[in-house]
């Protein structure tokens, strides 16, 4: 399964060793998940690391070549209301290489959280971790 991860979780992920977040890079290899961002991804990432904990930098250049990095998606041949501009980068390229996008931004994604854009399920990683475990892959 394709993970597009939004930089709130990658973030969370370098700034806390506990959570939803780091916990999708521990269970990755296992569960046969591929960790996909995009180069606008990791440009907000670099700008907002210093914001967090010294150590968050020294996580994340530790969790960083387990994320795979695909070209970004700025456009879209179909119609689309997504008030968040910022972030449609975002959304067009986790539809165009994943199965999954997951966030921690519930402002801008609020309007496909916990549904599917064209087929793209968007969803926490709280709440994509226990759909996992019922589903019993966890």
């Amino acid at each position: 399964m394709r993970l597009f991860l939004d930089t709130s979780v990658l973030l969370a992920a370098a700034g806390s060793a506990n959570g939803s977040s780091r916990a999708l890079f521990s269970y990755a290899a296992t569960q046969g998940w591929v960790l996909i961002c995009s180069p606008y991804a990791l440009n907000e990432v670099l700008r907002n690391l210093p914001k967090l904990v010294v150590s968050a930098t020294t996580e994340w250049l530790r969790l960083r070549p387990h994320v795979t990095v695909v070209d970004d998606v700025v456009s879209l041949d179909w119609p689309v209301v997504f008030a968040a501009s910022k972030d449609r980068p975002i959304l067009f390229t986790a539809l165009a290489w994943a199965d999954v996008l997951l966030t921690l931004d519930k402002a801008d994604f609020a309007d496909v959280l916990g549904g599917t854009f064209y087929g793209l399920h968007v969803m926490l990683p709280y709440d994509f971790l226990q759909h996992e475990r019922a589903a019993g892959r966890l």
